[in-house]
């Protein structure tokens, strides 16, 4: 027996230096004839690009097959740009950020706040004077702001499409987006032009800080993939190379960096924007004029609430469309569980028939799937009384 499976090994040795080692030494590990303690695996993929090599060998199984950051970086990096905006005295004048082409007309998208910035208590928003943005060639183009959401922190510019080259990043759907995915980043940080990071969708559903200061980013996708300064604006990329968010935030401690946890734009979001920012060059939202706070199960039993789930009502702007309406808001502050709580009001527990699970719902459903002016039916609990509610919506005041 060990005679013919030596025999079998001296004619593998001899079709692998006629025919390429790789492929015969594979049928070997195959049937188990080798055996090193390990794993190899030969990913083979065609590439659109020759430069990048055909084989990859995944040494870390901790990302998904199939993601090979060189050939995205090969397809996407011509359509990422580099932002420089001058704001005069109010920012030093060349400021970097980065950005992506998302037409061939010449739009393209990026961070609200890389074409802005806010100043005052009351956040009042100055845009740049001036934009360029430069490409992988090194050459700039100068740019023109078509619009800005400083609720979602998305700005949207045109470059003439006969100035340069345009290659357009395709944008994907980050209400498909899971923890763990693999995520590439592509822009400039601290000035470095055409840089990749990668890594992990570390967490979803976040609420992130805007431009403005009494709005929120919902929705926003957390991840490990390093996020620095002059990021902000390029594409947080899946493995099939689509956009799933543009790059926004890190959160770090004084001096240290990025930390491990930088934050991305949802791109569903940033696509509503960009749709209504090429229409009319502003952005209209659904304002409901109402604080709210979760209502969980503990609270639920505590205070008699009819759901185990859902949204108390805290506050109610006066005149606004939640006041017209007759919603009312909490009573008396409860001391629960380490926290202040406003209950004896209202507690929202759906909105033209979609569950709401807690405050964030409230405000992602009004400001996603309603528009200004449209009456919504909202499922309350007031005491024991389960009400449906009109709602005539207003516009999201500046």
């Amino acid at each position: 027996m060990l005679g013919v499976r030596s025999s079998l090994v001296a004619v593998l040795c001899t079709l692998a230096a006629l025919t390429g080692a790789g492929g015969v030494l594979f049928a070997a590990d195959t049937e188990g004839w080798l055996t090193a303690g390990g794993e190899t695996v030969l990913v083979r993929e065609p590439l659109a690009r020759g430069s990048v090599p055909s084989q990859v060998i995944v040494s870390k199984p901790v990302l998904a097959a199939g993601f090979a950051p060189s050939r995205i970086f090969a397809e996407r990096a011509p359509g990422v740009v580099t932002v420089l905006s001058s704001f005069g005295a109010s920012r030093s004048a060349g400021d970097e950020g980065s950005g992506f082409v998302v037409s061939r007309s010449g739009v393209i998208l990026t961070a609200g706040h890389v074409i802005a910035s806010t100043s005052g208590r009351a956040g009042t928003i100055t845009r740049a004077r001036s934009v360029y943005v430069e490409f992988a060639d090194h050459q700039r183009v100068l740019a023109r702001i078509v619009g800005l959401d400083p609720y979602d922190d998305v700005g949207v510019l045109r470059v003439s499409p006969s100035a340069h080259r345009l290659v357009p990043v395709p944008l994907g759907n980050s209400t498909a987006v899971v923890v763990g995915q693999p995520v590439a980043a592509i822009g400039s940080p601290f000035g470095y032009a055409a840089s990749l990071s990668v890594g992990v969708v570390s967490g979803t559903g976040r609420t992130i800080s805007s431009l403005s200061p009494t709005y929120s980013v919902f929705d926003a996708i957390q991840t490990d993939a390093p996020i620095n300064e002059g990021n902000s604006g390029g594409p947080l990329l899946d493995a099939h190379g689509r956009a799933i968010g543009i790059n926004a935030q890190i959160r770090s401690s004084a001096d240290s960096g990025f930390d491990g946890v930088g934050f991305a734009v949802p791109i569903d979001s940033a696509r509503r924007s960009l749709s209504q920012l090429l229409a009319r060059g502003h952005v209209s939202y659904a304002y409901l004029g109402l604080q709210t706070e979760d209502l969980t199960p503990a609270i639920a039993r505590a205070y008699g609430y009819g759901a185990e789930q859902g949204a108390l009502v805290d506050s109610v702007a006066r005149g606004g469309p939640a006041a017209r309406a007759g919603l009312r808001a909490g009573t008396r502050v409860v001391e629960f569980e380490g926290q202040q709580l406003m209950v004896g009001g209202d507690a929202i527990v759906a909105i033209d028939g979609t569950a709401v699970a807690n405050s964030d719902d409230v405000a992602r459903i009004v400001s996603e799937r309603l528009s200004p002016g449209e009456s919504a039916r909202f499922t309350i609990l007031r005491g024991e009384r389960r009400l449906t509610v009109s709602v005539k919506l207003g516009s999201r005041p500046a």
